[in-house]
């Protein structure tokens, strides 16, 4: 699934800066937690094609990302990243994507259009 389907899907809107490539950039898995240490355990090294739902908005959530080589986070619940943090996931060139639904909500609507869990 492309991160255009995917912003879509979920009714989000950017908060990084991207072009049509970095929306064409291909999804196979999504992982969901606000957990960054869960996130860490779980998500395996190389994972540019995982998608990371969130409702932890910070600068934590982007270093993990980049440690994890996750390239597109989607943060829930109407959540918004500040100035300097959308400005550091545009100097890691991570697509940042905010939605108004619950973590629940989004994960059943990519879950149902396809996306499969990290061990789907």
């Amino acid at each position: 699934m492309q991160m255009r389907e995917v912003a879509e899907i979920l009714h989000a809107v950017p908060m990084t800066a991207y072009d049509e490539t970095a929306m064409s950039h291909e999804l196979y898995s999504v992982f969901a937690t606000d957990l960054m240490s869960d996130a860490l355990a779980m998500i395996q090294n190389d994972e540019e094609n995982t998608l990371l739902l969130t409702g932890l908005c910070n600068t934590q959530t982007l270093r993990t990302a980049e440690m994890l080589d996750v390239r597109c986070i989607v943060f829930v619940r109407g959540k918004y990243l500040l100035d300097d943090a959308i400005n550091m996931a545009n100097d890691m060139n991570l697509i940042c994507l905010a939605t108004d639904l619950t973590m629940y909500e989004a994960c059943g609507r990519l879950y149902m259009k396809g996306l499969s869990g990290i061990y789907g």
